[in-house]
């Protein structure tokens, strides 16, 4: 009634009474990675599936974020594999530019050397030193968590193939008139000494100053407002909007620049806006993009006042100062002219800063290499909205849309040493020539190859098929590209996913490089607060998997994961899923105890009793439900119609149900026992995708087959039984009726009680044994007076309470909590009926005494009911 691959029969070892992940975990692993099960072979017949790992930087160590994203793709290519597929997931790293030559150099600083000291080349050598020493130390943790990767095809952005892909890809655009050189406001980190693209600029509120500047005198006066007063010294205009008649008079003159001596004519310009502050704006090309802007339509000087560093050029009295230490001068000396007319601090607005050192950006004119995105971006849209590629979950489609339908050209070049290098030679002439892998770099006297290098993006823009062997048309090639799907956050949907589309569908003629993006959420800690150091609340996830294990970290993660949404995680919640794990453990050593098989088939269902045709009919709705789940990437849903299924449904309920039939023996306990093998069977391989571990432990101790890992993905056979389901449904009602009960009456859970079944108006009578020994109930004997009638579903149960307790201690124990709570909800009452209170108090107090009120009246309901309940004396 579920597909099963029938295993030989073999001597079911004993489990260990305790479940230990870390005598288990290791050594699983590393069997798997023996075996090959992980690896792809390009030669097979089988359809493809294909998932490249978002590379992590070569000097990352795991995250929770990298656990989270794992988890899932893992889960992925596990059920693919099982499922028949020729299973992919591609691991390796990036080089990370930025970061890797930010470590080297410090490396070299405790040495008391720089990189200059070494020289480029020498520099490189000892970065490809640190990496094959120190760096790529996340592929041994990634084992820890259990990823399932082809560790065989482990590819490095800056290996021989990738780099080859890299110039190849920047010669084919740079011949299609894509990639040019030009003098652009960029990005500029005075601490990295580089460019950085838009998207690795971080934006926060910072505490400034806005200074209000007199330029010129009298009549012809303008002011300006500026954050940046240091910037003042590169100004070569000042710009109103053509129509603002305040101005109108000035427009064509020229007035004079504070501290300069220089004269710097007013310009019309519709880019400003006369609403905002003045109406007036500076203009200073050679740091500002918008006005840069400004400058190239009124054909402006181009004024460059800051060094590399942040440090003032500019001749005079601030030539030499930190652009900081320059503002609070500059500010200083205008104030002493009298042409301060307004200071505000502080001020709070919005300031970009570099996303690897924090440092404050400074736009900056430069010469560097750009691509024209237009073409590529255009194409990138059209993908999506043309259904050649879904975005998972469809409203994030918009946020893609809004960037690559706004997608300015891209700054590709970093002045860095380590990285791809800039294939593009200068020669003594004038001459510029772009080299692609198979040609010969010009050489002789005055050549010279560009000294910048690609941004790390660009390189792994190409990923998802130059991991595969291109630009060659390998076999890995033809097998997956295009991949099946990429999972990823959503933050990086403008960093990578974007560039991903514009390179594969460009290189691979109109093919993208995945059918579907999956985009998930960030995990954030438990009150859905940021994860960071500074804030306190990081967690290392190789310290839960230590304390609970990796299939506890897994399951914590893939229970929180709906699409696109981020995922608060807190350790309570990991020690939930230890839990249970130790559940599925304890459950199927007690079934193994009891004889539970997969051996041979399952009994016609005509043959099963009513509680094991309900299992069952469960079993493959949850096989469908799962299924349903996995294709539209509900992660969370999944997980959790597992656990619910595996802890309440089969270990609470199956497990319990069917304890009365193995005790009682027969064809009845052997049916049983068979199809409590095939239940956990089916539910262990549905679990293996999340808990890889655990799940391997028991299934291969249970069937005797070599290994989950490529057993066959459960199918749903279609069997329902609704019947069946009704019945035990009312099997469950009257158990957790009789329990609440027991419960109220102050049982305690195994203590007996003489009980009365009367099941004459159902079809229950089948069940009255097992009903007994989950209720604790005894039979009737001689003397036996009901002191309680319980009707529940079409069944009465009287039960005995006069011996079971102590009737006038409880009475008076309960009299005591119903006066307590009369009392509390007299005073709620009193409080809510008083107008004066309700008119001052906040409304958190007031919604806190309603509160307080509706659990008093549930706590007098309750009791009462209790008391009711009690025998008379």
């Amino acid at each position: 009634m579920t597909e099963n691959t029938q295993q030989p029969k073999h001597s079911v070892p004993e489990l260990p009474t305790q479940y230990t992940p870390a005598d288990v975990e290791g050594p699983l692993y590393e069997r798997w990675v023996e075996r090959g099960y992980f690896e792809a072979d390009e030669k097979s017949d089988k359809p493809p599936y294909t998932i490249v790992i978002p590379p992590p930087n070569v000097t990352g160590s795991l995250h929770l974020g990298h656990a989270f994203e794992h988890t899932l793709i893992d889960a992925l290519t596990r059920r693919k594999r099982m499922q028949g597929y020729e299973t992919l997931w591609q691991p390796g790293m990036d080089h990370a530019g930025i970061a890797t030559q930010n470590v080297v150099e410090r490396e070299l600083a405790k040495e008391g050397v720089s990189r200059h000291d070494l020289g480029r080349e020498a520099f490189v050598e000892r970065v490809w030193q640190w990496k094959d020493e120190s760096g790529g130390q996340i592929s041994g943790q990634m084992r820890r968590l259990g990823d399932g990767v082809a560790w065989s095809r482990e590819r490095f952005t800056m290996d021989e193939g990738l780099s080859k892909a890299v110039q190849t890809i920047f010669k084919r655009l740079y011949d299609d008139e894509l990639i040019y050189r030009a003098e652009r406001i960029i990005n500029w980190c005075p601490r990295c000494l580089t460019a950085i693209s838009d998207i690795e600029v971080e934006y926060q509120d910072d505490d400034g100053e806005l200074v209000s500047i007199r330029y010129g005198d009298g009549d012809t006066s303008i002011v300006v407002a500026t954050t940046r007063a240091e910037t003042m010294l590169g100004d070569t205009a000042v710009a109103v909007h053509p129509e603002d008649e305040r101005y109108a008079h000035l427009v064509g003159t020229e007035i004079e620049l504070p501290l300069t001596g220089r004269r710097i004519p007013v310009v019309a310009d519709e880019h400003v806006d006369p609403e905002f502050g003045t109406g007036a704006v500076k203009v200073t090309p050679a740091h500002d993009p918008n006005d840069f802007e400004i400058g190239r339509r009124h054909g402006l000087a181009n004024l460059a006042v800051l060094d590399e560093r942040g440090v003032i050029t500019a001749h005079g009295p601030f030539q030499g100062l930190d652009r900081f230490e320059a503002r609070s001068a500059i500010v200083g000396a205008l104030r002493a002219e009298g042409r301060i007319v307004a200071e505000k601090r502080p001020y709070t607005h919005s300031v970009g800063h570099c996303s690897r050192c924090k440092t404050t950006i400074e736009p900056r004119l430069s010469m560097q290499w750009w691509v024209k995105v237009g073409p590529l971006a255009k194409a990138a849209g059209d993908a999506v909205r043309e259904g050649k590629v879904a975005i998972h979950p469809k409203e994030m489609e918009s946020r893609y849309f809004g960037w690559v339908d706004n997608l300015h050209d891209w700054c590709i070049s970093r002045q860095l040493w380590w990285g791809h290098r800039i294939p593009v030679w200068y020669g003594p002439n004038g001459e510029v020539v772009c080299v692609g892998p198979d040609d010969e770099a010009p050489t002789g006297e005055g050549w010279h190859q560009d000294t910048d290098v690609l941004d790390t993006w660009f390189s792994s823009g190409l990923w998802p098929f130059s991991t595969l062997g291109w630009p060659e048309q390998t076999p890995s090639v033809e097998k997956f590209y295009p991949n099946s799907v990429l999972v990823t956050g959503y933050d990086i949907l403008f960093f990578w996913v974007a560039r991903m589309m514009m390179f594969g569908l460009y290189a691979m003629d109109g093919t993208p490089p995945f059918h579907t993006i999956a985009l998930h959420g960030m995990v954030r800690d438990q009150f859905g607060k940021k994860m960071s150091k500074s804030f306190g609340n990081a967690v290392n996830p190789l310290d839960w998997m230590d304390a609970y294990g990796s299939d506890a970290v897994r399951f914590t993660l893939a229970r929180g994961a709906n699409p696109g949404v981020d995922v608060p995680i807190g350790e309570d919640w990991v020690q939930g899923s230890r839990n249970f794990a130790n559940k599925i453990w304890n459950a199927t050593r007690f079934a193994l105890m009891n004889g539970a098989t997969v051996e041979g088939e399952l009994p016609p269902a005509e043959q099963l009793s009513a509680t094991d045709r309900w299992i069952l009919s469960r079993l493959n709705a949850v096989v469908a439900e799962v299924d349903a789940y996995y294709d539209d990437y509900q992660f969370a849903k999944l997980s959790d119609t597992l656990f619910h299924f595996a802890w309440d449904e089969v270990f609470d309920w199956y497990v319990e149900l069917s304890k009365t039939t193995f005790m009682a023996g027969g064809p009845a306990a052997d049916a049983s026992r068979r199809v409590l093998g095939e239940v956990l069977d089916v539910t262990l391989r549905l679990l293996h995708p999340i808990v890889p571990f655990v799940t391997e432990t028991l299934w291969t101790t249970l069937t005797g087959g070599e290994s989950v890992v490529i057993a066959e993905w459960p199918r749903d056979s279609g069997f329902r039984d609704a019947a069946a389901e009704r019945e035990v449904e009312t099997v469950q009602q009257i158990v957790t009726e009789v329990r609440r009960f027991r419960s109220d009456q102050g049982l305690q859970p195994g203590q007996k009680v003489p009980a009365q079944l009367d099941l004459s108006g159902t079809a229950l009578a089948a069940h009255e044994a097992a009903m007994r020994s989950l209720l604790r109930l005894q039979p009737a004997g001689d003397g036996f007076s009901a002191t309680a009638s319980l009707p529940v579903a079409g069944a009465t149960v009287a039960l005995d309470l006069s011996g079971a307790i102590d009737v006038e201690a409880e009475r008076k124990r309960l009299t005591k909590d119903l006066a307590a709570a009369e009392k509390e909800k007299a005073q709620a009452t009193g409080k809510l009926g008083n107008e004066a209170f309700l008119a001052k108090a906040p409304e958190q107090v007031v919604e806190k005494i309603r509160g307080r009120l509706a659990a008093a009246e549930a706590d007098i309901v309750r009791i009462t009911g209790q008391l009711a309940g009690l025998p008379t004396a």
